[in-house]
This record gives structure tokens, sequence and C-alpha cells, in this order.
């Protein structure tokens, strides 16, 4: 079962419907994760998603990453990722995933940059920023094609495209 909190800030204007958007996307990369069956439990799951400005992301890039730059999506781990298989057996019921905050001016420029909507790249970093969330990482290139084949089959069942269409020319991404 899942509670994806969504914390809408200034901006994200464009008459998305984020709140939907961020439980599919977040609902998505659960349901292509190890972790499915987090979603028949009678464990609660929570993950907040917070759209904000680059101001706020380049202070929460600063001060937990040492990189002094907004970026478009960061993420903050509750549970450690060695622990999650036994998120079942919490006490009250409840188990705090994490966070997952995603900067507006960034997002909106890669969107552009990329000629896609603002939504359909912020439901790619939600999906991106949730299998953070479920102990995925991206520093080797072992690491990063896993999690970049997860994702696109998120992105497929939710009716999006595979946004690393690019990586067979052997381009990296970084999420600065």
């Amino acid at each position: 079962m899942f509670d994806i909190a969504l914390i809408h800030e200034s901006g994200w204007a464009d008459g998305t419907d984020w709140e939907t958007l961020a439980q599919q996307a977040v609902v998505a990369a659960i349901r292509h994760s190890p972790y499915a069956a987090f979603e028949g439990a009678s464990t609660l799951y929570e993950v907040a998603v917070k759209l904000t400005d680059d101001a706020e992301v380049h202070s929460l890039n600063r001060d937990y990453r040492d990189k002094d730059k907004p970026t478009n999506v960061l993420s903050f781990p509750m549970v450690q990722a060695d622990l999650l298989q036994a998120t079942a057996n919490t006490d009250d019921g409840e188990v705090l995933l994490g966070d997952i905050v995603l900067a507006e001016g960034v997002c909106t420029a890669e969107a552009a940059e990329k000629g896609i909507s603002m939504a359909d790249h912020a439901a790619h970093l939600i999906i991106h920023g949730t299998f953070h969330l479920l102990g995925y990482d991206h520093m080797s290139d072992s690491e990063a094609e896993a999690m970049e084949a997860l994702e696109i089959r998120a992105l497929g069942s939710i009716g999006l495209k595979d946004p690393y269409g690019d990586r067979q020319q052997g381009i990296r991404h970084d999420h600065g």
C-alpha cells in the first residue's frame, strides 16, 4: 500500500495533475523493481515528492552533496538498501521510503531541450528518484545500465517512451 505525498510549491503550473502524475510514477517504479510486493503489503510505504524551485534544490545539492549548483532531481532515501526487504516487519505498519525533490527551472529547460512535455520529463525524474529510494545508483556503467533498463520499463508501463535513446552512442547521463 502506498501514500504519495505531493508538496507543490511555486511554479509548476502548466495544467498538469501533479498529484496523479507523482502517484503513477512512484507506483510504476516500485512495480518494476524487486520490491513490487510492497504494493499488496499491509505496510504503508510513504514517499514525498516535492516540486520546488531551483534555489531550494541548489541549496540542498550544496548542503547534502557538496555540489554548488541546482540539479533536476534529488532523492533522500530513509531506508538503507540492505534493509528494504525487512520493512514489512515495522512496528507501526508505516515505512517512509524517502523524499524526491525536483527543480522547476532545471526541469523546464531539460524538457525543452529534449522536446518533450514538462509532465513527461517530471514523470521520468520521479521514477528515477524512486529507484534511488530503492537503493539503485548509477555510479558505474553497469549500475547505470541496470537502473536505466528499469526506468525504461517503468516509463513504458505508463505510456512514456525510452528517454535514453542516445545511450547507443555512448552518452553517459550525469544527474548533477
